[in-house]
């Protein structure tokens, strides 16, 4: 299929993001021929060469992510990150659709989930040259979690992690992050000024309420507001949460220009742009699965000594996304 331009964001890039390093030889020789022979099966799939080949299996977010896992853990081996920007149903296959540092590619995934087109790599193997890396384990394991508040994969992300936290208690510290921009006393975040808004009244509630009320609130507004309503949404969402509103919207005005400047040095610090963007004891949670049942097993192998929390059955299953949220 052949290559494409990247789309830009509705605010552009983000003032402060780093770049991300560009992917060695192998790699660029690895897509150019993924695009090249891309483009020759879709022909062949005109012609009927392959239509039909595959007719059941993974839902097509199933099947993207769990290509995004191989490329990003297989493949990139963690010297650069795929990014999810699209996945359609073409020609008995899927379409995926993802960026890599500024560059955007795309590629086919049979509806098992087990075959990336066109060199029918078999997912269920590993490849990769590169050395795996160790868990970092520790008695009580940090999970940062970085999100833009209505990025769509950052609220299927806090969706998957939600009953992780609520399993965990104590056991595990949950650090929620937002993917800002301050110049001077503005704040920016890809999606506009709603999403800053609501970005300062979930860092003011975590400060002041603790993370239990926190998800609690979250999970109300991701399931019940959007961009449309939140002005009002947020409030019932509080009320839900047992949150006073008008010591949020004081905590906002004192405390959320600060708050906020944080977050964008942390991130700046970091090299975060996309949401989501989950570290694990300080290690890259590059996996594209973003289950409870995924990040209970990340997170339980970060432990020194696994609770018995680690032993308990969690959903596998994730919510839809769709949608960028990479300010890179």
């Amino acid at each position: 299929m052949p290559e494409m331009n990247p789309p830009e964001g509705p605010s552009g890039p983000q003032p402060g993001a780093k770049s991300k390093p560009w992917p060695n030889v192998w790699m660029i020789t690895t897509f150019a021929v993924l695009a090249v022979f891309a483009a020759s099966l879709f022909l062949s799939t005109q012609n009927g060469g392959i239509t039909g080949a595959f007719t059941a299996g993974l839902s097509s977010q199933q099947a993207a992510e769990k290509a995004m896992g191989y490329i990003n853990n297989d493949l990139l081996g963690g010297q650069s990150t795929a990014v999810l920007v699209n996945v359609t149903e073409k020609s008995g296959l899927y379409l995926v659709t993802f960026k890599v540092d500024t560059q955007m590619y795309a590629t086919y995934v049979s509806k098992d989930g087990k075959y990336l087109f066109p060199q029918s790599l078999d997912m269920a193997e590993v490849s990769a040259p590169a050395a795996t890396t160790e868990a970092v384990t520790s008695a009580v394991p940090t999970v940062q979690m970085f999100v833009m508040s209505f990025c769509p994969y950052g609220q299927q992300a806090e969706a998957g992690l939600k009953p992780v936290a609520d399993l965990f208690g104590a056991k595990v510290t949950f650090e929620p992050h937002f993917i800002v921009s301050v110049s001077g006393d503005t704040v920016s975040s890809l999606h506009g000024q709603y999403e800053v808004n609501e970005d300062m009244r979930q860092a003011v509630i975590l400060k002041h309420y603790g993370a239990s009320t926190f998800w609690k609130y979250v999970d109300y507004l991701n399931n019940n507001c959007n961009k449309d309503n939140v002005d009002a949404c947020w409030k019932d969402a509080a009320k839900a949460s047992s949150v006073d509103t008008a010591k949020v919207g004081s905590w906002v005005t004192s405390e959320g220009l600060d708050l906020m400047k944080a977050e964008a040095a942390l991130t700046s610090q970091l090299g975060v742009t996309g949401s989501p963007t989950i570290f694990i004891n300080g290690q890259s949670y590059g996996g594209g699965d973003r289950s409870p049942s995924a990040f209970q097993a990340a997170i339980c192998s970060a432990f020194t000594s696994k609770p018995a929390e680690c032993s308990q059955t969690l959903s596998t299953s994730t919510g839809a996304a769709s949608g960028n949220c990479d300010a890179g």
